[in-house]
């Protein structure tokens, strides 16, 4: 520690802002404040030793203590400060203030995420490379991306922070305790397209309407992607991207678009696109 702040002072003679002595001497941002003080400290005292202090030093979290800390978290970062603890033999307080305010640590959960593989990876560049090219001469502000989405009707329930405040568990109400899950709940499909000047119109698919080439045609495509270049691009050209269900490659939805789209591309990449 001394030695630090030695190569601190040394520094400051020599006329290194602070900024600068923090990147020289590699001195971590949870200690950012342990270089203006040095070397006020220096400048009110001529030395850079501790003042003496009123209060009890630390007796628990002390640096041995600290090093073990950081050491244990080096070699596997999920380890349980609870664990910690019982194996050091300290509190768990001490434990958590140690990791908080020494080493200037946070928990984070983690997160999970879609698998990509290598494969996968090569592949979807391939194909955004190939959707660059394709639309170079062309505005990619007039592209309507279009998809959709299947949404259950159901409460949504997070068993760590939804809680209910009662002096007894047997005194809530069930209505309010429980929240009932069934093995097919009830949902509802809805359609949307969307480009960067605007937005169609929500399109809910009724209640036991199954989406087919002929529902999709006369529900989607008949309404609106036939009058988006007035709704949307005020007669403007402009493309209609949707992805590969049955309902988007089948004979009858490939047919209308090639009747309706003036420049129709039937599959490239494996996006299925139309453009006025």
């Amino acid at each position: 520690m001394e030695h630090e702040r030695s190569a601190i002072i040394e520094l400051a003679k020599n006329g290194k802002t602070q900024k600068e002595i923090l990147k020289l001497l590699n001195i971590p941002a949870n200690r950012r404040k342990f270089v203006y003080p040095t070397i006020r400290r220096y400048n009110e005292t001529g030395e850079v030793c501790d003042k003496a202090r009123s209060g009890r030093p630390p007796s628990v979290t002390t640096p041995a203590l600290q090093k073990l800390v950081r050491e244990r978290i080096r070699r596997n970062p999920r380890r349980s400060m609870r664990k910690m603890a019982q194996e050091l033999k300290v509190s768990e307080s001490s434990v958590r203030k140690i990791v908080k305010v020494n080493l200037g640590m946070r928990s984070f959960r983690r997160k999970r995420v879609h698998f990509l593989s290598e494969q996968v990876k090569v592949k979807r560049l391939q194909r955004c490379k190939g959707q660059l090219r394709r639309h170079v001469n062309h505005d990619i502000k007039k592209i309507v991306f279009s998809d959709e989405k299947i949404f259950t009707i159901e409460e949504a329930l997070n068993p760590q922070n939804d809680r209910i405040k009662s002096h007894k568990s047997s005194t809530i109400d069930p209505d309010l305790k429980y929240v009932p899950r069934v093995q097919k709940p009830l949902s509802v499909m809805v359609w949307a397209g969307i480009s960067a000047v605007g937005r169609t119109p929500l399109i809910f698919v009724p209640a036991g309407v199954k989406i087919n080439s002929t529902t999709y045609r006369d529900l989607i495509l008949e309404p609106i992607v036939k009058n988006l270049s007035q709704t949307m691009f005020n007669g403007g050209s402009f493309v209609f991207q949707q992805d590969g269900a049955p309902a988007h490659t089948s004979n009858v939805t490939q047919t209308w678009l090639q009747s309706n789209i003036p420049c129709f591309l039937r599959k490239s990449n494996g996006l299925h696109i139309a453009q006025t």
